[in-house]
């Protein structure tokens, strides 16, 4: 038995649900450990279930055998003895390892952002990932309706701008999807199309709204900043933004999955040249996408 654990938000998730499926596919039996990172105070939440997925999970003996985990007195000596013996196993790096897809009997940790791990078994995963359970607040119901109009009657391209724990963490995302990335990103679909209309997603549109102020006067086009979503109801962007028919992602695997879901074979995807500024990340890229650097140039 394989167990995968869960990290992260919706979008690590899809990614280890996809990881999941293709291991299945495989004969192998695969569960889910979707505790151990829950636990802490900033877990993100779980959100699968938007998609009607439930997954097998891991008990809690399971979890101790495959870690090698026991506490009791024999364990412990035994391990200070001759050394732990988990199967604990981390991806390799952050692109595809194949070794993932050969265990039989291990801990997986890790992110697998790569297409690569399912894209043969792609029109399955597509399929999982419909949106069947999408809870919308009575009190922006309305709201949301009239986004959805918009962005399915309208050459409609959607923008994430992501921010909050990305400024925390500038070390590692900063200094990526930069202005000249936007700017590039956005008069390059302006030129691809006749009247492109653009919605930006972001967990700050407070600060959205200002931005678009400067873009909308230096470029003539008006900006719809998707407002009255939250942490907890993050996947309801997701869902609109699946709906738009060409994309500006940033370096986030929430906006991957935005755009990836978009099954429509003339849409047009724009991302970051770099996804982490700690490393190389080649295989998050999907062939279809039109890359574009820091400083504004299509690479």
């Amino acid at each position: 038995m394989n167990i995968i654990r869960m990290s992260g938000g919706i979008g690590n998730q899809m990614f280890q649900y996809a990881l999941y499926m293709k291991l299945v596919s495989l004969g192998k039996e695969v569960k889910f450990d979707d505790v151990t990172e829950y636990e802490l105070d900033n877990a993100r939440p779980i959100m699968l279930s938007v998609f009607g997925i439930e997954y097998p999970k891991v008990t809690r003996e399971e979890l101790v055998e495959m870690t090698d985990g026991a506490m009791d007195f024999f364990s412990r000596v035994r391990r200070k003895l001759r050394g732990r013996k988990s199967g604990e196993y981390h991806e390799a790096s952050v692109d595809y390892d194949e070794k993932v897809l050969e265990m039989e009997e291990a801990y997986l940790c890790g992110c697998f952002q790569s297409e690569r791990y399912f894209k043969d078994i792609e029109c399955q995963v597509r399929e999982a990932y419909q949106f069947r359970n999408v809870q919308v607040a009575e009190d922006i119901k309305e709201q949301i309706e009239e986004y959805g109009r918009r962005i399915e009657e309208s050459q409609s391209v959607s923008i994430h701008i992501r921010r909050g724990d990305y400024l925390d963490a500038a070390d590692v995302y900063g200094g990526i999807c930069t202005d000249a990335y936007y700017n590039k990103a956005i008069r390059y679909m302006m030129e691809k199309y006749d009247n492109p209309e653009f919605f930006v997603f972001t967990n700050d549109s407070f600060w959205a709204e200002k931005w678009c102020e400067v873009r909308e006067k230096e470029l003539g086009k008006s900006f719809v900043t998707i407002k009255g979503t939250n942490e907890e109801t993050g996947y309801i962007d997701l869902m609109l933004m699946s709906r738009c028919k060409a994309h500006i992602i940033a370096n986030s695997s929430f906006s991957w999955w935005g755009a990836w879901l978009d099954d429509s074979p003339q849409k047009c995807v724009v991302a970051p040249v770099k996804w982490l500024n700690t490393c190389e990340c080649n295989d998050i890229y999907t062939p279809d996408m039109i890359r574009i650097n820091a400083s504004g140039k299509i690479i």
